[in-house]
């Protein structure tokens, strides 16, 4: 469940069983145990990981699936909460267990009862020192992850954890402390991938713009991208989450020059507002926004922006919320995406005054989506004439994504044409019409 840092663990997770003799079927029917990776997020979130955990529980009734575990970051933000909460889960296992997942499993398998998880402030845990991560490497030449699907696009984590105290988020708390991975981990997993289908590497972390910071080099990441891009495999390099107060000339510089990453921007923004920024914990406003936008449509004019917005936030009025509705109108993103603020355990923000009524949040959000939707609507159909390369991902659809595209949270690109393309195919085409979010293209 959740977002594509997940993903990697749960390919991680998978690695380490099968290392251990585990062998992961397709038919969850025939399971002996189930594993659910959560999202603990946003509220959206949770439900959906305790709607997936019912399901598997429901797989008990076959005979064949003797136990049901959860792991991911709800299980780390509530365990024994929500093992009290949930005694459909025969487990809640915290990131401290990963390591050690098989003979977790077994243990459970056996009938062993295992001690319940009890959450702590990661954020107090001593990251791990540069010196002293050789010892906990994985052995050169091996990469401790499994392929869960086909796809010729994977996440590739740089990071994990964040030293930023946003006041509306949790994910420092149960995620603990921003720690880089090394270059050559990183190189000799992207090689790993590049001989496993994958053609486009999505490089993701909870803030990727701080990558080397805590190797002492915070310049690592536009010495990291030229050898990436050197794989020959490897056709398109997406960076992911980019903090805008974070954002570096130097870094504006690779993205845009380096071959084979591609000119995509998913900037955190969160607001327009400085006054609603401050009590977010979060730098810049509209104003020095719009110029970082103007810094990157220089560089390239048809460069890919993305970001999100929250609605709500307390003390936000309906001056506030205008200086949001004035820039969305003048930033000309490529996708947007708005949530209504809610509580958050374990957050600054739960205790700030000035909350908004939850029924001035739900019209917020109503009014700023659609203008959202029309705004997105218009920057495609902008894009009708532009030359584009779209990585083919679905045979049926003829359905991809061209460069200024993320995965799953953007737009698709469909090619029309009398010819098939298959799955990992690159399709040198011209838009010709716009649906939305979406472009239709008809091949060069």
């Amino acid at each position: 469940m959740g977002c594509s840092r997940n993903e990697v663990d749960s390919e991680e997770l998978a690695a380490r069983l099968a290392a251990d003799g585990w062998q992961l079927i397709d038919d969850p029917a025939k399971a002996q145990i189930a594993v659910v990776n959560t999202c603990g997020f946003i509220e959206s979130a949770k439900k959906d990981s305790i709607d997936a955990l019912l399901e598997a529980n429901s797989l008990k009734k076959n005979g064949t699936t003797q136990a049901v575990v959860a792991v991911g970051c709800m299980a780390e933000r509530y365990g024994d909460e929500l093992s009290k909460a949930l005694p459909e889960a025969d487990a809640i296992l915290s990131f401290d267990d990963y390591q050690d997942i098989s003979a977790r499993l077994n243990a459970i398998i056996s009938g062993e009862k295992l001690s319940v998880h009890k959450p702590k402030d990661r954020r107090a845990l001593l990251p791990i020192a540069p010196v002293d991560r050789a010892s906990e490497k994985t052995p050169i030449g091996r990469v401790l992850r499994k392929r869960l699907d086909k796809a010729p696009v994977a996440p590739l984590k740089v990071a994990s954890g964040c030293d930023r105290r946003c006041s509306f988020c949790a994910i420092p708390y149960f995620r603990g402390s921003f720690i880089s991975r090394t270059p050559d981990e990183i190189i000799s997993e992207a090689l790993w991938l590049s001989e496993n289908g994958v053609s486009e590497l999505f490089l993701v972390s909870e803030n990727t713009t701080s990558y080397g910071k805590d190797l002492q080099d915070l310049r690592l990441m536009e010495k990291l991208l030229p050898n990436l891009a050197a794989i020959d495999a490897v056709k398109r390099i997406r960076l992911s989450y980019l903090q805008p107060a974070e954002v570096r000339p130097t870094l504006l510089q690779a993205m845009t020059s380096v071959e084979k990453v591609v000119p995509y921007f998913d900037l955190s923004f969160q607001h327009a507002s400085g006054e609603i920024l401050r009590k977010m914990r979060r730098f810049g406003d509209g104003e020095k926004f719009l110029h970082l936008i103007k810094q990157i449509r220089v560089l390239n004019p048809e460069a890919g922006i993305r970001s999100n917005f929250i609605v709500g936030f307390p003390g936000e009025t309906d001056k506030e919320f205008m200086e949001l509705v004035e820039f969305l109108s003048e930033a000309g993103l490529d996708a947007i995406g708005v949530f209504g603020y809610s509580d958050e355990d374990k957050t600054e923000a739960m205790e700030l005054d000035g909350k908004v009524d939850p029924e001035l949040i739900k019209e917020r959000v109503s009014e700023l989506s659609s203008l959202a939707d029309e705004l997105i609507s218009n920057r495609a159909e902008s894009r009708i004439g532009q030359k584009v390369s779209v990585l083919i991902e679905d045979e049926i659809e003829q359905e991809g994504r061209a460069e200024h595209q993320g995965p799953e949270v953007d737009g698709s690109t469909f090619i029309r044409s009398g010819r098939k393309f298959k799955i990992g195919e690159y399709v040198d085409a011209v838009v010709s019409e716009s649906n939305g979010a979406d472009l239709i293209a008809i091949p060069l």
